[in-house]
């Protein structure tokens, strides 16, 4: 199991990168990314920092770690010189932080995170099924979020993701030691937004592949 949506107080969350890389690993996790929300003001920081703590995640950990960011709240036309410097600093997960129904997010987001090519749209909300299409042909996971509000539209990003044949993704977006979940407790949102226990499977197939070209430690 993995969870590629985890927030350290990097950001906003209120664990040590490896305090949650150790709850994770407890309930039985094997992947995780720590990806911190950024925009021009932080990235290299945050970068720098993520990057300095999976370099030295040991070798041997039965979990993977990998470094990652959110591009969050940020102006539609900076995420493609966003992802291009997160990329170039060697970041592995690029999600953008999508057009959520819960915070005030700049509408035209979900799209241009799409065309930047992020890795996964977090949270996207009531996402057109135009953008699911562009998903599905760049290859990018729609996230199906266990995080309070943000899960209120997940059915609607289900439904969207299986008309347009995009990827899904199952995240946490964990800020704090409640919302690190067991693998059991986050399939039963994918579950309810209507997803099978067969799409689950498929899921857990594409995240896997997606993960065996990343090389995190």
């Amino acid at each position: 199991m993995y969870n590629l949506h985890c927030h350290s107080l990097l950001s906003d969350g209120v664990l040590l990168p490896s305090e949650i890389a150790v709850r994770y690993l407890s309930i039985g996790y094997k992947a995780i990314a720590i990806t911190d929300h950024a925009d021009y003001s932080n990235i290299d920081t945050v970068a720098e920092a993520i990057l300095c703590f999976t370099g030295h995640w040991p070798k041997d950990s039965n979990i993977r770690i990998f470094p990652g960011v959110e591009l969050t709240h940020i102006p539609p036309e900076q995420f493609k010189p966003l992802v291009k410097r997160a990329r170039a600093k060697g970041l592995k997960v690029i999600i953008g932080h999508g057009e959520t129904l819960t915070e005030p997010v700049i509408k035209g987001t979900n799209r241009a995170a799409l065309e930047a090519g992020v890795d996964i749209l977090a949270h996207p909300g009531l996402i057109t099924q135009e953008d699911a299409a562009l998903a599905a042909k760049k290859g990018i996971f729609l996230e199906i979020t266990c995080r309070k509000g943000h899960r209120d539209t997940n059915a609607h990003v289900v439904d969207m993701g299986i008309r347009s044949s995009a990827k899904l993704i199952i995240n946490a977006d964990s800020h704090s030691p409640e919302d690190i979940i067991n693998p059991q407790e986050a399939e039963k949102f994918a579950l309810a937004a209507g997803l099978s226990e067969t799409d689950i499977k498929k899921i857990y197939k594409d995240v896997t592949l997606f993960l065996s070209g990343k090389g995190a430690r």
